[in-house]
């Protein structure tokens, strides 16, 4: 079956460990952005999770760290082991099925398990590197089916801003980002709606700031997916 299959009647993700979550997460994105090199082994996996960009927070995961977390995404048939060249076991992401969802949406899944929660803006730029939303609707209509399916919930109240996040975290990690968005919200609450005359003034510039920002978030993406893919060789060549 090709990783672009389509999705399963039922969806069967559940919280699992961050390690789990980071694991699963560089075998979607190296499938879709370095297809050379997947399926991926454990020392490929190891070094994808350990990277400095595309990473939020940055982890030190080692090859036990690793193993114990592909055991958990085994268990729950988010990942699959199979046999490599040269008797060498690879791993590849049963992420369609065990989402249930077609590639969009598993690129959206990706950066946020990859990077924490974002708007849907982040995700529109640094998810077009594994799938292309051709604007913010389109990111946005997609975000709003993951909600629908249960795998995103919205952080912030919506408005401008507002950020989403997957639903994979364990219960304690709920409570933890509930309690750190109490207290961001607090410090900076939503202010008082403005006059209807004064709103709409500033808008066209802050639409062109967003267009450049954009624009250079993209660039940013493409050096970076390019370091992954020689990082991911070096990894492959040193093994």
């Amino acid at each position: 079956m090709s990783d672009e299959s389509a999705p399963g009647s039922e969806p069967l993700a559940k919280p699992v460990s961050a390690t789990a979550r980071r694991c699963l997460g560089v075998l979607i994105e190296k499938a879709k952005t370095t297809p050379d090199s997947y399926p991926l082994s454990l020392a490929g996996i190891v070094t994808g999770s350990n990277q400095k960009s595309n990473r939020d927070p940055q982890m030190n995961v080692s090859e036990d760290d690793a193993l114990l977390a592909l055991d958990e995404l085994r268990e729950v048939g988010a990942v699959r082991e199979i046999q490599g060249s040269g008797r060498v076991t690879k791993y590849r992401h049963a992420a369609y099925e065990w989402f249930d969802c077609d590639s969009p949406g598993a690129a959206l899944m990706t950066e946020l398990m990859l990077r924490g929660p974002q708007t849907v803006g982040e995700l529109r730029t640094r998810a077009s590197r594994m799938h292309p939303f051709v604007d913010l609707s389109a990111t946005q209509a997609e975000v709003d089916s993951l909600v629908s399916q249960g795998l995103v919930f919205a952080v912030t109240p919506p408005g401008r801003g507002q950020t989403f996040a997957h639903t994979l975290y364990t219960p304690s990690e709920r409570q933890h980002l509930a309690a750190k968005v109490e207290k961001q919200t607090g410090s900076t609450a939503s202010p008082p709606a403005s006059t209807p005359a004064a709103a709409p003034s500033p808008a066209p510039a802050s639409a062109a700031n967003e267009s450049r920002i954009d624009k250079i978030q993209q660039r940013l993406e493409d050096v970076s997916t390019r370091l992954e893919a020689l990082e991911q060789k070096l990894a492959d060549w040193e093994k």
